[in-house]
């Protein structure tokens, strides 16, 4: 998509107010934009009354524009929501203003500086797609959709209780209140959802009437008569607060964990050893994409899914050690391949540039050569602080579960010797390749294949660039790992002198100075460990039956694809909006035909221990 496709042309009026001159019009006017926010869309939909008791509200919109709409109710929210409260927001935007122009907007506001300045501090990428962004201080998560109204809606998991609709005029941009999105807007739309908007064409009243809405009439504010206020007849439908279990303490389990938490719901976590006995034990991890330039699909996940892991990386102490991760062509091929990835639509601008030769070199820190790309915002993380900072609160059970049974009162986690571990109402089953065998029998089983990796490292004070070809270097903060091998159904965890050999011949290859490196240190550190993955590589996030769901299958990139997918998980499991677009979800499921199966694969061997 060329970056003019989705501009909203913006120019300024000489009040003083933003004109898009793609529809002609104005965003707000600036004598009572604000005014007009507060008495259309906040008192329209009988805000705050409307969240008083809620443990969670939505508020979804369509035309983020300036974002004054959601700078206002973010106000309003901080000084009259719920105590332990928690909003969700749904913004949709087909033309995105960038971050300098809206703060420009917002500044005639000082009232709603606060509100104003954390959006813009946290003011999402134009890219195509779902953005999620934090909003702490107003205990608030925001959804962005970048995209047609009908698309975005279409995609959403969510249930509004409360709807702006506040794009430009019917008369102007007709796509916006089309029959399809009134139908959307009825269907997600949760039990006593009101709807507030500035129109009151005949067309839109029509369109609302006809999907349950009761329409009326209301007052309009300013230069305008009136304005339309819409409400389902239906109550309010009970929050659901069930006891959930997470199994596995590594990044995939800490994940779901830290999700729920920032839902107000806390988990119990069942751990055989300890926080990352597994893949997530190593002193570093690369969180970096998978590159596919044939299916958008597959890359639109993975941009999504490193969006999101970095955005909460960065926000916990210790975790990001390296920025930046420059990938080495494998053969002639990646060379074309790396360009068409750079100049996919779902990465931002500079996100993924290819460098030339010198460029290369000077990061790499040795002679590599051209082709390669770097990727801007993959990094290298240490997954104890992540683990250590994503479970503090959890309460943790040392404790191996062997099997799952359920009847009436809920989900039995039982030990070796059969004795019940705990009840609950919900189980996410995140162990990695040691899920495997409890899922064993379930009747919608995925197919989960084993591969043993070891990896190796040194105390080194020099600096080192995180650097992926096949082979892999990652900084640690206090030297760097190398590796890893590659072991089809091994699980056998013992660290191997020849696989060390391997590791440092690969390293030798393509790094020979970070190899002399690792021979005049003398002294080097394995690990081993046993990755889960699944036929068509991608990962599984989502329920297999009634209260049981899993994270997992997620090969080489848990570090990567587990934040946004654990909070896909608690999403599903509470009832409250995914950051994923259907189709994204659709292409994780657990159920998805790639990865079904009744049993284990048969050629997979079973968990030791």
């Amino acid at each position: 998509m060329h970056a003019d496709d989705a501009s909203p042309r913006l120019t300024w009026t000489d009040d003083g107010e933003p004109r898009s001159g793609r529809f002609g019009d104005v965003y707000f006017s600036r004598d009572d934009g604000l005014a007009e926010t507060r008495a259309v869309f906040l008192n329209g939909c009988g805000l705050p009354d409307a969240w008083a008791g809620r443990r969670a509200f939505t508020v979804a919109e369509l035309g983020f524009g300036t974002g004054l709409n959601i700078a206002a109710l973010l106000d309003l929210w901080r000084r009259s929501g719920p105590a332990d409260g928690r909003l969700h927001v749904f913004s949709i935007e087909g033309f995105p203003l960038t971050a300098e122009e809206a703060g420009r907007a917002l500044s005639n506001w000082p009232e709603l500086s606060e509100a104003a300045q954390a959006l813009i501090d946290a003011w999402p990428s134009a890219t195509p797609g779902f953005h999620r962004i934090d909003l702490p201080a107003f205990n608030t998560v925001f959804d962005l959709a970048i995209g047609d109204a009908a698309w975005a809606l279409e995609q959403w998991s969510g249930a509004a209780d409360a709807w702006f609709l506040d794009g430009f005029s019917p008369a102007l941009n007709p796509g916006m209140w089309s029959p399809e999105v009134m139908g959307l807007i009825a269907a997600r739309s949760a039990p006593g959802a009101r709807l507030a908007t500035f129109t009151v064409a005949g067309a839109v009243r029509r369109g609302l009437a006809e999907h349950g809405f009761v329409v009326d009439k209301r007052p309009g504010h300013g230069r305008k008569r009136e304005r339309l206020e819409a409400r389902l007849p239906t109550s309010v439908a009970p929050e659901a607060h069930p006891r959930v279990a997470v199994i596995g303490a590594g990044v995939a389990g800490a994940s779901v964990v830290r999700a729920l938490r920032a839902e107000g719901m806390p988990a119990v976590v069942f751990e055989a050893d300890r926080p990352g006995a597994g893949g997530s034990g190593f002193p570093a991890g690369l969180v970096t994409p998978r590159l596919d330039a044939g299916d958008l699909g597959i890359a639109a996940l993975h941009a999504q899914a490193l969006e999101r892991a970095r955005a909460l990386y960065a926000e916990t102490p210790g975790a990001v050690v390296g920025e930046g991760v420059l990938q080495l062509p494998q053969t002639p091929r990646d060379r074309g391949r790396f360009e068409k990835v750079a100049d996919q639509p779902i990465w931002p601008a500079g996100a993924m540039t290819i460098p030339d030769a010198g460029a290369a070199d000077a990061r790499a820190g040795e002679p590599v050569g051209a082709g390669g790309l770097l990727m801007k915002d993959a990094c290298a993380v240490h997954p104890a602080a992540i683990l250590s900072d994503w479970l503090s609160d959890a309460d943790m059970r040392t404790a191996r579960v062997a099997g799952l049974s359920r009847d009436d009162e809920g989900w039995r986690l039982l030990d070796d010797a059969g004795a019940v571990l705990a009840l609950v109402d919900v189980v996410v089953v995140a162990a990695g390749w040691g899920g495997a065998e409890l899922l064993d029998g379930c009747a919608a089983a995925p197919r989960l294949s084993p591969v043993r990796g070891q990896a190796d490292w040194i105390e080194d004070a020099a600096p080192v660039q995180a650097t992926a070809w096949g082979g892999y270097v990652a900084p640690t903060g206090s030297g760097f790992l190398y590796g890893a091998t590659h072991d089809r159904g091994e699980v056998d965890v013992a660290p191997r002198d020849g696989d060390g050999a391997r590791n440092l011949e690969t390293l030798r290859a393509r790094l020979p100075g970070l190899a002399e490196r690792v021979a005049s240190a003398g002294v080097t550190r394995s690990r081993a460990a046993v990755r889960a993955t699944t036929p068509d590589r991608l990962p599984l996030a989502g329920a297999l039956d009634d209260g049981l769901y899993v994270l997992g299958g997620l090969g080489s990139r848990g570090f990567c694809v587990a934040p946004l997918l654990g909070e896909h998980l608690a999403a599903l499991i509470l009832n409250r909006p995914s950051p994923l677009p259907r189709d994204l979800a659709g292409r994780v499921s657990p159920r998805r035909p790639a990865v079904q199966t009744i049993s284990l694969a048969p050629d997979a061997p079973r968990r030791e221990g």
